[in-house]
Parts: structure tokens; sequence; C-alpha cells
């Protein structure tokens, strides 16, 4: 029997040696990145807030008293801010969870240094609530030249409907084009938003201030004209509005010649004076004109404007590189056309450059998408 029983007590030892232990637990801890403390830090960074052993509960953050956004992820064990850090700026940071009934808390205050050189939106075209063609591009200008573009490009953002694909084009230092792949839907509204707070744009060089606009696509309006028949024909929604017999350019010269391309009505004026380029008075072909209802289709002097010589409309191109019309229907497109209203010229051997004027349906969307500083191809 002792033998017997000493068996059993070494058996019940040999069984609770090796009888698997309990989970270790991990104490919750609250997590701020950038970390607090360490003096001012790169505004070019989020605001993250994580949670180990627990879940996050309210996450607030303010900088100047207003707050700052953000979201968590699936799982609640993480909160990021939506956009980078403004230079200069303190920004105070406040988590909760809890933990078996017990609650974790934690808070900071996190300092940015100040930017040495500043970049901000100069301008922005279409103009706040204005209503234009459906070949509108968004064209924006900075008030500074941009060295790191591809960060700039992610900052702005154009919200016009999952149905519309758009892309960014630099077409210098300081200014950027957006266009979407095919012409906007007509009756869309379009919301551009540069988020540019924080964004490093180039050495010691950061966004200080966000940006934001909206437009309207009004009407499908697109207008053709042959050179070759003399004709200018402008459809809406696919039907014919308005028949106008035009004259174009005589051709005589380089810059008497139309081009023909996919044009874009950029503004109009009336009067519009007009003078012979690179001409003095006296030379052959010079002229100092005033016409009526002009409507700008082009940089490099052509309008759709009214004249009255009607011998020639329909019968033969006369002019030094414009369309001109009857008056009474030139002043009818002048007031029927908004900016952005493409205006598609062919017949001539001059083709519009894509970067004269808006030419930039000029180009097909792979060559557009070679502008862009992202990697779209």
């Amino acid at each position: 029997m002792r033998r017997a029983a000493a068996c059993l007590v070494i058996v019940l030892l040999l069984a609770a040696g090796c009888s698997p232990a309990g989970p270790e637990r991990v104490a919750p801890v609250l997590t701020i990145s950038p970390p607090p403390g360490s003096g001012p830090v790169r505004p070019d960074q989020h605001l993250v807030v994580t949670a180990t052993g627990t879940t996050l509960g309210a996450v607030t953050t303010t900088v100047a008293g207003r707050p700052v956004p953000g979201t968590f992820d699936v799982g609640r064990t993480r909160w990021r801010s939506s956009w980078p850090l403004a230079p200069g700026r303190a920004y105070d940071v406040a988590a909760a969870a809890t933990a078996d009934g017990t609650p974790v808390t934690t808070t900071a205050r996190i300092h940015t240094f100040a930017a040495k050189r500043t970049v901000r939106v100069a301008a922005v075209s279409p103009r706040p609530g204005e209503t234009v063609g459906v070949g509108m591009p968004i064209i924006v200008t900075f008030d500074a030249p941009v060295s790191r573009r591809a960060p700039v490009e992610h900052a702005l953002r154009v919200d016009a409907g999952d149905d519309v694909e758009g892309a960014w084009r630099w077409v210098s230092e300081n200014q950027v084009i957006y266009r979407p792949r095919r012409f906007w839907p007509a009756g869309r509204h379009v919301t551009l938003t540069a988020h540019l707070t924080g964004v490093r744009i180039g050495k010691d060089t950061y966004g200080t201030a966000d940006h934001s606009t909206g437009f309207t696509v009004g009407r499908r309006q697109l207008s053709t004209i042959d050179t070759t028949a003399k004709q200018m024909v402008v459809r809406r929604s696919g039907e014919v509005v308005q028949r106008m017999a035009i004259s174009a350019g005589n051709g005589s010269t380089y810059e008497y010649t139309t081009t023909s391309g996919i044009h874009l009505t950029m503004e109009r004026d009336n009067p519009v004076r007009m003078v012979s380029p690179g001409r003095s008075v006296g030379d052959p072909g010079y002229y100092d004109l005033r016409v009526d209802h002009a409507v700008r289709i082009s940089n490099s002097g052509e309008y759709v404007h009214a004249m009255d010589n009607l011998w020639a409309q329909g019968v033969a191109n006369t002019s030094h590189g414009c369309i001109n019309a009857a008056p009474g229907q030139a002043a009818w497109f002048y007031a029927h056309s908004l900016r952005g209203d493409p205006v598609i010229i062919t017949g001539t051997d001059r083709e519009l450059g894509w970067d004269n004027g808006w030419g930039y349906w000029q180009l097909s969307w792979k060559e557009w998408l070679s502008g862009s500083a992202l990697s779209l191809l």
C-alpha cells in the first residue's frame, strides 16, 4: 500500500508539472505617435494612437480648439489622423480604453516646428460656384514652386462621382491641371479640396492652409467647325440647336491658319481689339480691328466672333485665323457659351498644340497621364 501510495504521489506530481500554463495576460497600453515630450516634430506625419492588450474607446484630438479628423482601423486598436500635422502648431491628444472594467487613459501635447517657407493655393479655375462646359479643366496655381509633386497630387482631391476618372498633369513648376478621361457628365457638381496643410512640398517648405471650392457642369454643348465646308454646327445633348455659315483663316501664313483640334471656349468679351502679330503700321498684312461678340478658343489669337463679311461666310476662308460668323449668329453663340465648351475644328493643316490655351484634350489619355507625378501608367 505504501508503495502504491508513493507511486500515486509521483504520478500526481508529474501531471502537475506537465500541465499547460494559462495564457499570459498582456497589460493594456495606449501609445501616441509622434512620441510626446521629445520637442517639436516634423509636420508631414500623422497622429497615431495605438492600443495594446485592449481596444480603443474615445480618441479626442484638437489643434487651436478645433477637432482633428481621423479614423479607427477595423479592430479598433489604432486611430490615425486623416491628414498630416500643420507646421508651428500644438496638438492635444486624449485617448481612453477599458480593460477588465478598469479605465485606461493617456493624454499628450505634441508640438510641430514652424516652416521656413510655405506654399499656398494662389488661384483655382473654375471660379467658385461657376457653371462650366463639359470640357472644362481644373487649373490650380500655387504661390511658389513645388519641388515634391507627388505628395501634392495626393493632397488634391476631386469629388465628381465614382463614374468620373481623371488625373493631374503638371504644366509648370507652380501649376497643375486636372482633366477627366472623358468629358464631364452634364449637370454634375464637382468639388476640389486641396489638403495642403502639413504637406512637405520642398526642403523646409510646407503647406500651411487647405483650400476648397466647387463648380457645376452645365448642359452638354459641343460645336463642330468644318473649315473646308465653312460651316459650324452647335449641338446640345446631341441635338442641333444652331447652324452657322463661317469664314476661317485664309492660310496665307502660319499664323493666319486656323488650328484644327479640340478647342475649349476660354473667355468672351464684347468688343475685343485685335492687332496683327509681329507687324507694324504700314507692313503688309497689318490690321487693327475691333470685333464684337468674341469668344476666345486658344492663346494664339483665335476667336469665334462677329463679322459683317456675309459674302465670304460659307463661301471662302478670308480671316486672319479666327472663325467669323454673321453678327446675329455670333451674338447667339456669345450668349450661349460657357467656359469649357468644346469647339472641334477640322480641315486645316495646322494642329492645335495641347499647350495652346486649353488644348488639353489634344493629348491621349496615356499622354496626359505621363505628366502626372504619380505612378498611374
